[in-house]
């Protein structure tokens, strides 16, 4: 009998820390949001792809740097330059530099002619390698708009030739996970279109 309770009891102890951690990662305390945001590309899907590079020609696209208020699974707003706050009943399903970063080389993918190399394969011939750092990456409650700034900077393999360049894009949203969450993929979007052209290829 004291055996059974021992085993009750730590099947117990493991469903109410089991309980815990999924809590923590939807945000900790409260009922999961009512969404969850990913980013999803806008170009068409090509089907199967075969491709080979040269030597240089792979592209490897880096996850980019954030800043402390974006690095998190919830979706900022941007109150006062110095005020965020953050959107509610909505939540990323990761955080935003590795969503945008698997958006950018997909849409690269689709979009190019390019092979399109994870960084950890990047050991094979990193090529032309996308790096930088997101600004921003939410609401702006002032201007009613998501806004994502993305400053890239692209480099051959060795570093001989380097270019740096800022993409911005916007859409309309009115703070609501609701009308949010389509926004910053639209942008998000956008700005992977523009980098995509930006490589070419």
């Amino acid at each position: 009998m004291k055996s059974l309770l021992r085993i009750l009891g730590s099947i117990a102890m493991a469903t109410t820390v089991g309980a815990c951690s999924l809590s923590g990662l939807l945000g900790g305390g409260g009922k999961p949001p009512a969404y969850m945001l990913t980013l999803t590309p806008e170009a068409p899907d090509p089907g199967a792809i075969v491709r080979t590079a040269n030597a240089g020609q792979a592209v490897t696209i880096a996850v980019p740097q954030i800043p402390k208020e974006i690095r998190t699974v919830r979706v900022p707003v941007q109150v006062t330059p110095t005020a965020v706050q953050y959107v509610p009943n909505l939540q990323y399903i990761d955080t935003p530099d590795r969503l945008f970063a698997a958006l950018v080389a997909e849409t690269v993918r689709r979009t190019t002619n390019r092979v399109v190399l994870d960084p950890a394969q990047a050991a094979l011939d990193p090529g032309l390698t996308v790096t930088g750092s997101l600004q921003r990456f939410g609401y702006d409650s002032s201007s009613g708009q998501v806004v994502i700034t993305y400053d890239a900077s692209l480099s051959t393999q060795g570093g001989s030739h380097v270019e740096s360049r800022r993409f911005t894009a916007t859409a309309a949203a009115d703070g609501t996970a609701d009308t949010v969450g389509p926004a910053i993929n639209r942008a998000a979007n956008q700005v992977a279109g523009e980098v995509a052209r930006w490589i070419g290829g």
